[in-house]
């Protein structure tokens, strides 16, 4: 593949990033890439840094070194304006959902296009019915959060991060808390979404199946040495990672593939 095409299927890129809270370090000298199309899974242990990562890489978090490159955009030596314009390719779903408890399906939806475009209501109505429809929640318009299943919750946190037809989806732990049944369907629906619509994803998952049922790419970070330590497809790393951590990670309970 030429250099210049390379560069262009890259999304999203952290080069050499450290991240800190404080005096307290979380990670350092974290590299790695994110191309269009794919979905890439970070991974790692409890205390590992995954969700400081996304915050970095969603505009939560400055890192204190290195660069967050998105489409070849020093995101954080951009002007306010110029990030402002970078995270609107952006959609996150966080770990509960996050969804207002006082608002309808349709309105949670529709809070995104009210704020940030300037679109009627009644169009706004039919893409955040349309959305709804995509993550198999035609119907349930008019539902409010404490009315669904907790798998339900999840997808309806998705759709609302699919309101403003965002570029990258970004995932935190979307199992969590699922059921296996429920969260299969979640890696189905994600699969669905991202072959139909082109969406990238980045997920940030410590579930097994999902790993390896959703995963173009998986990244893993290291809590003992601060960064990343390998980086490959789920099989390569479960078969010929250099890394004793990596390969236990990806074989818990023998059912890899």
């Amino acid at each position: 593949m030429s250099e210049a095409l390379e560069k262009v299927s890259k999304v999203l890129e952290l080069k050499e990033v450290g991240l800190s809270y404080g005096d307290h370090k979380v990670l350092e000298k974290v590299s790695f890439a994110v191309r269009e199309g794919d979905c890439v899974v970070v991974i790692g242990g409890s205390g590992c840094g995954k969700s400081t990562v996304l915050k970095a890489m969603t505009g939560l978090l400055e890192p204190n070194g290195g660069k967050v490159m998105v489409r070849g955009r020093d995101y954080w030596a951009s002007d306010s304006v110029e990030r402002s314009l970078i995270t609107k390719e952006f959609g996150v779903l966080f770990q509960g959902g996050a969804l207002w408890s006082s608002m309808s399906l349709m309105e949670n939806v529709s809070l995104p296009l009210k704020t940030h475009t300037a679109l009627g209501d009644e169009e706004i109505a039919q893409i955040a019915s349309y959305k709804l429809s995509l993550v198999g929640l035609r119907g349930f318009e008019n539902f409010y959060p404490s009315e669904l299943s907790g798998g339900m919750k999840k997808r309806a946190g998705l759709a609302r991060a699919m309101a403003l037809d965002p570029k990258v989806l970004f995932l935190d732990e979307p199992s969590a808390g699922l059921d296996p049944l429920t969260s299969r369907r979640l890696d189905d629906l994600i699969n669905e979404l991202k072959e139909s619509l082109g969406i990238t994803f980045v997920v940030i998952t410590h579930e097994l199946a999902s790993i390896f049922e959703i995963a173009d790419y998986a990244v893993f970070l290291d809590a003992e040495t601060k960064t990343l330590i390998d980086q490959g497809t789920p099989l390569q790393l479960l078969h010929s990672s250099a890394h004793d951590q990596v390969r236990a990670f990806l074989s818990r309970g023998n059912e890899t593939p």
